[in-house]
């Protein structure tokens, strides 16, 4: 599987995140709070969701499943002037990304070790580079259905 590589430009976002960690997963509760919430975000770009990860510098090199991450439940929005109360706005810095088309349930985590373990290492000329992670829900995102598909992109820079 290969990703394509793509310049991304800054994106605005408006949503809500929780620190948590693999071990300690509170995924769910963050989308169950944010999805009634979204109905009132104005300027949305598209009907797309957000879901992005946020790690420490030295997550990757020390890792473990206790090691904590801020996770953002969010959408895509023209501008930031409008913040819904309880939400809040992030600016998604530019840079490359490596896209991966993703079909299947996202309660099977073999993408990320297929990624991190085997395309990163020994099949790319690119590294991780240290920006948030984000996962595209589309319209045909299904939780947990093995005919999801998503978009998953990793921050990478050339080696």
């Amino acid at each position: 599987m290969q990703p394509r590589i793509v310049l991304l430009e800054e994106k605005k976002l408006v949503g809500t995140h929780f620190t948590m960690s693999l071990a300690n997963n509170s995924t769910f509760e963050l989308w169950r709070g944010f999805r009634p919430k979204a109905q009132e975000i104005e300027n949305r770009v598209s009907s797309d969701f957000i879901s992005m990860q946020i790690y420490g510098p030295s997550y990757f090199l020390n890792f473990n499943p206790t090691n904590q991450f801020v996770k953002w439940a969010a959408v895509e929005v023209l501008n930031c002037h409008t913040v819904p109360d309880g939400l809040e706005s992030f600016t998604l810095p530019s840079g490359e990304y490596a896209v991966f088309f993703y079909k299947g349930s996202s309660a099977d985590k073999s993408i990320f070790q297929y990624i991190f373990t085997e395309w990163l290492p020994n099949n790319s000329e690119y590294q991780l580079d240290d920006r948030p992670h984000f996962e595209v829900l589309g319209r045909n995102y299904k939780n947990n259905d093995s005919n999801s598909e998503e978009e998953i992109w990793i921050p990478v820079q050339k080696k």
